[in-house]
């Protein structure tokens, strides 16, 4: 179950609060957020919940049947919105545009994707400075001086930025550059990073795992919300099944059902999803019409020298082609829900 406390709570109504709930036999966890108190409790024993509810300092108290209980849409009908200030929004009944490279790789590179980003109305740009890849001599990314280079940039043009962190270490020293934190595919189930990235009041968004299941990207979001971060965003970019034909396979089955689990915005990335640039196009506008809350997938002024991801990166004018087919794809989307 969870309980949702009332922000002016005596510590002596919590504690009296909490005895009572451990009596019946649920195990009890704190969670403190930055727009929230609440009390998850863990148990399985049958009792009248309007008892607990009636007792002071409690705001509202739910049953939650789900392993994941604080991102389940169980208990917060309401979805969540991500502001990032500015007038930049993740949230539904919205969709947020996400682009920029694989890659930052130079201050020229970075002017040309925010001139471009800019003259589409997109106001959230992706980019990893700090880049897991699987050969230990690619391009591994400028690292933190980049970012330092591109928020001042992106700062300067209203632009928000997205961007991997790899590691614990790397959190403290990216929070000043950074809008959204990436947790990648490889870290999905990174419990160490999780945790900590649940004591930082910025937006993160986790990445579907590489074999990962819709339960488990949802367990992954828990961990960061129990740390006490519900600034938090899901992305389907795909999974590793037995096909070859195409990078991943990009489950779009998966943009309903989390919307129909979570209260949590969801988000599209086409580019890992199928891997294949021409083929980019059609599935973002396939996530679009699943019902995502925003569509992230990659550009680049000339994919073919891209240092990364070139095979699955638009260049400029696909990507002005996208931007316009995603928002009309969006309002047919719209029309359809109003029928």
């Amino acid at each position: 179950m969870i309980i949702q406390l009332k922000e002016d709570i005596s510590d002596r109504q919590k504690e009296s609060l909490i005895a009572e709930v451990k009596q019946i036999g649920y195990k009890i966890t704190e969670v403190k957020t930055q727009l929230g108190d609440y009390l998850v409790g863990i148990g399985k024993k049958d009792f009248d919940i309007r008892k607990i509810g009636q007792k002071e300092g409690i705001q509202d108290i739910h049953i939650v049947s789900d392993e994941y209980k604080l991102v389940s849409k169980k208990w917060k009908v309401k979805p969540t919105s991500i502001d990032l200030g500015d007038g930049v929004c993740i949230k539904d009944g919205d969709m947020a545009i996400i682009a920029g490279p694989c890659s930052i790789e130079s201050e020229e590179q970075i002017r040309k994707v925010i001139g471009h980003l800019k003259e589409n109305g997109v106001r959230m740009m992706r980019g990893g400075v700090f880049k897991p890849r699987s050969s230990p001599y690619a391009f591994r990314g400028l690292g933190l001086e980049g970012l330092k280079l591109w928020y001042q940039l992106a700062k300067e043009e209203g632009i928000k930025i997205v961007t991997e962190v790899m590691q614990v270490s790397q959190i403290e020293e990216m929070y000043p550059y950074t809008d959204i934190y990436q947790v990648g595919a490889r870290n999905t189930q990174n419990f160490n990073l999780l945790d900590e990235l649940g004591k930082v009041d910025k937006a993160v968004m986790i990445k579907r795992g590489i074999s990962g299941t819709i339960e488990e990207l949802l367990q992954s979001a828990e961990y960061v919300f129990s740390g006490g971060n519900e600034k938090l965003i899901l992305c389907e970019r795909g999974i590793r099944t037995y096909e070859r034909a195409s990078r991943n396979t990009l489950d779009l089955n998966a943009v309903p059902i989390l919307k129909s689990k979570s209260h949590l915005p969801v988000i599209v990335d086409p580019s890992h999803g199928i891997g294949i640039r021409e083929f980019v196009p059609q599935m973002a506008l396939a996530g679009v019409m699943a019902g995502a809350d925003g569509i992230i997938y990659e550009t680049h002024e000339i994919p073919e020298k891209a240092y990364s991801d070139g095979q699955q990166t638009l260049d400029f004018a696909q990507s002005s082609l996208l931007v316009d087919w995603i928002r009309k794809s969006f309002a047919l989307r719209k029309s359809f829900e109003l029928l």
